[in-house]
């Protein structure tokens, strides 16, 4: 399968960084393993969406379907609305439904799809199935779904299948309250950066000195030398030999690894950074382990 590509509101780079490199990752699990498993991703099952242009998932999905033998179970009662034709987006409306993509950055909660994606499904289907009394389910009501231009969401149309023939563009975030917030990084860690290695086309390995441990979640990070791995053929964000950064990411917990990917925070490092963290920290709550 080719990866993808979507095309979507500035708002979804992430987003679409993290879908291209799962696409990438999956059809062998090899370098990209770890994070994956760190999400609980696995290969999807459901016949109906074996054909989507992704093909990673996680549960529960978004109507609480706690397993795909489940989520199996309850799509198969639209297939008889789905013989019918009434829309040609309902597929993958209720794909991305019962087997949302699992993405590398987006850790927190399945992605949605687009409002209007459903808006466009239900307009079309619910007269159909209005013939035989019934009416569009309450779990899938439109108006609980983001708005494109507002939200990370998925829909058909911001899908393209080829890879940007482009050198690496990444994101550069820098270290504040909302970004802690809304982030939930695992680790905050102060280090030096002393060599970076491309293991594969699909996986970055870069030796860090930890000089300091602001947070941490799981893993037991110390002090001295520490691998760091990005699941991508571009590193990001952007890391210089022998330069000092604030570094921010995720714990892949299964492999007893640190990840850095597009959206995660390596900044210049400052000593003011530090209370910036530690106001963070407890302003929202953390532990540092």
């Amino acid at each position: 399968m080719q990866p993808v590509v979507p095309q979507t509101h500035s708002r979804n780079r992430t987003l679409l960084q993290s879908l291209l490199l799962t696409m990438l990752a999956v059809p062998a699990l090899r370098a990209s393993r770890g994070s994956l498993a760190a999400m609980d991703c696995e290969p999807i099952r459901i016949p109906m969406c074996r054909s989507m242009l992704w093909n990673m998932t996680r549960m529960p999905n978004h109507l609480h379907h706690s397993t795909q033998e489940n989520a199996i179970l309850s799509i198969e009662q639209f297939d008889e609305l789905l013989a019918t034709q009434c829309s040609p987006v309902l597929s993958f409306f209720l794909c991305a439904l019962y087997a949302p993509i699992c993405t590398i950055s987006f850790q927190h909660e399945p992605i949605k799809p687009c409002r209007a994606l459903c808006e466009a499904a239900r307009g079309s289907c619910e007269p159909v199935m209005r013939r035989y009394n019934y009416r569009w389910p309450e779990s899938m009501e439109c108006e609980e779904l983001p708005v494109y231009e507002r939200g990370v969401c998925i829909s058909p149309e911001a899908i393209v299948t080829h890879m940007p023939d482009e050198p690496c563009k990444c994101k550069m975030f820098k270290m504040n309250q909302r970004i802690y917030a809304t982030k939930n990084f695992h680790y905050v860690i102060r280090a030096g950066i002393k060599q970076t290695q491309q293991l594969d086309c699909e996986e970055i390995q870069t030796t860090v000195q930890v000089k300091e441990v602001l947070k941490s979640s799981v893993l037991n990070i110390s002090q001295g030398e520490v691998q760091i791995y990005t699941n991508s053929s571009c590193l990001c964000p952007k890391l210089v030999v022998n330069k000092e950064y604030l570094i921010m990411g995720y714990e892949d917990h299964r492999l007893s690894r640190l990840l850095l990917f597009d959206g995660c925070v390596a900044e210049d490092w400052e000593e003011r950074l530090r209370r910036k963290v530690k106001v963070s920290i407890v302003h929202n709550g953390s532990q540092h382990t």
